[in-house]
């Protein structure tokens, strides 16, 4: 593999989060009963005509400001003729030669370590087609026209990816990115958020790009990187035993993890492309751009930039705190409610919250415990009401619903031991009963200290101050 330089390029579809298509007032909600949700508009029929949806317009501005693009001021709808069963006009309307957003970009933390700029080329509008359902017909195929004229960004990415894990790293950072500004929902098993990947490979140090191949339709992480790492593959194999790499578009099996020709890949003449005659082209003035710009959130990397700056967060547990809005702003509330430093409730946050909602199922808007809740318990911490170690039951409790941190803890009588006299008198009666291992400490045996300390908090049934046992244990024992 050191002999080649993998290419990679993405093309993410983005369902965009609006409650009617891009043409037509029909419902885009998800898990209607089949063809329930496609009106005469989504179906082609004759004499209808479609309206653009202005939401659509929004979304994809707020999008190319996020990532430094420009805004087009005029971009054109055209379109893209083909001909399938889920597709009843015979054509997809889509923007080719004019997007509504161009020349952007974004960095991801590299596969090599590295931070890494990478272009996108363009983002444009589009309509979605209907879905081919083969399950539960007998040699025959249904179609549900349903997803038929809901709204699309496509995203196109410059060919600047190098490994299937920066393809990986670029793709959350879109995922995030479009759930941040509110415009897609990123659902990946219900497709509201999948790609293509067009892969190539050439010899190290060549500047000709090699011939690709698009596979289509990936709806995982997992899968983008398991489909590359198999095209690569097979691509060098291809390669290196004389054989030709052809242009094609192909799909990803996961359960046998490899991939398979589709079909040729067609070139732009063969869908025929021309402006969509039923559609004005969008003009954009800059006071609209401005109005848009206006509503844009704190976006992902400036946030996590300013937890660490201002709050004194590690890097890394920032970067995970700011991969979902509702993730950061149920930390950001919980700190501000919070007397102990930012980063202990980031440890509880990433800790045991976290730990609890994956056992359970669920999100950080499905949390039994709130974030002023959890800045109580993590304020008993602080100020020695209760150990770290207690902490983690009261926590348990209170996901349980037993009440709040302070509640739980007077019924349980859980209050820590700080008096220095009760915790002394304690240690004296641990180390006189351990006299070997006391000897073993003196001769600079220093790991048994943790043996005495175990031994303190189960006379004290975990309530002595963790602190001031190791303190006094080492005094003692020293001297």
């Amino acid at each position: 593999m050191s002999r080649w330089e993998v290419v990679i390029g993405l093309e993410i579809h983005a369902q965009l989060a609006t409650q009617s298509k891009i043409f037509s007032g029909a419902s885009t909600a998800y898990g209607a009963e089949p063809n329930t949700q496609a009106c005469l508009v989504d179906l082609g029929y004759p004499g209808v005509l479609p309206v653009l949806n202005e939401e659509v317009v929004r979304m994809a501005c707020k999008f190319g400001l996020a990532i430094g693009a420009e805004i087009t001021p005029r971009s054109v709808f055209a379109r893209k003729n083909y001909f399938y069963p889920d597709l009843p006009k015979g054509y997809q309307i889509s923007q080719y030669e004019l997007p509504i957003v161009a020349n952007g970009e974004l960095t991801i933390d590299s596969d090599d370590g590295e931070r890494k700029r990478i272009g996108v080329t363009r983002a444009h509008l589009e309509e979605d087609a209907g879905k081919s359902v083969h399950e539960g017909f007998d040699q025959m195929s249904g179609i549900d026209l349903n997803r038929a004229g809901t709204p699309l960004l496509e995203i196109v990415s410059e060919p600047d990816l190098r490994s299937a894990k920066d393809a990986v790293a670029y793709m959350r950072k879109i995922h995030t990115l479009v759930r941040y500004l509110g415009i897609c929902d990123g659902n990946m098993q219900e497709g509201s958020f999948r790609c293509d990947a067009n892969v190539s490979v050439r010899p190290q140090g060549q500047d000709e790009f090699g011939t690709r191949a698009e596979i289509k339709n990936l709806n995982s992480f997992r899968f983008v990187e398991r489909a590359i790492n198999f095209e690569v593959e097979r691509q060098v194999d291809l390669l290196e035993d004389g054989g030709e790499v052809v242009q094609e578009t192909r799909l990803y099996d996961s359960a046998r993890d490899e991939t398979r020709s589709m079909r040729s890949k067609e070139e732009a003449n063969d869908y025929r492309y021309f402006p969509d005659p039923d559609l004005l082209p969008v003009e954009i003035a800059e006071d609209y751009i401005e109005a848009v710009r206006q509503t844009l959130p704190e976006l992902p990397d400036a946030k996590q930039a300013r937890l660490q700056e201002s709050l004194g967060v590690k890097a890394e547990d920032a970067a995970i705190l700011t991969i979902q809005r509702e993730l950061a702003d149920f930390f950001e509330a919980a700190a501000e409610a919070s007397s102990a430093p930012a980063q202990t409730v980031a440890n509880w946050v990433l800790g045991e919250l976290s730990g609890a909602l994956n056992r359970d199922g669920l999100d950080i808007s499905g949390s039994r415990v709130s974030a002023e809740a959890l800045a109580l318990l993590v304020d008993r911490i602080h100020d020695n009401t209760i150990s770290g170690k207690i902490a983690k039951d009261v926590f348990e409790a209170m996901w349980a619903g037993e009440g709040s941190a302070d509640e739980i803890i007077e019924a349980r009588g859980l209050k820590q031991i700080t008096d220095t006299g009760a915790i002394e008198a304690i240690v004296d009666k641990v180390i006189a009963a351990n006299p070997g291992q006391a000897d073993e400490y003196r001769a600079g045996k220093e790991k048994l200290i943790g043996f005495f300390v175990g031994q303190v908090m189960k006379e004290t049934g975990g309530k002595a101050n963790p602190g001031q046992v190791n303190q006094l244990l080492k005094k003692k024992l020293s001297g």
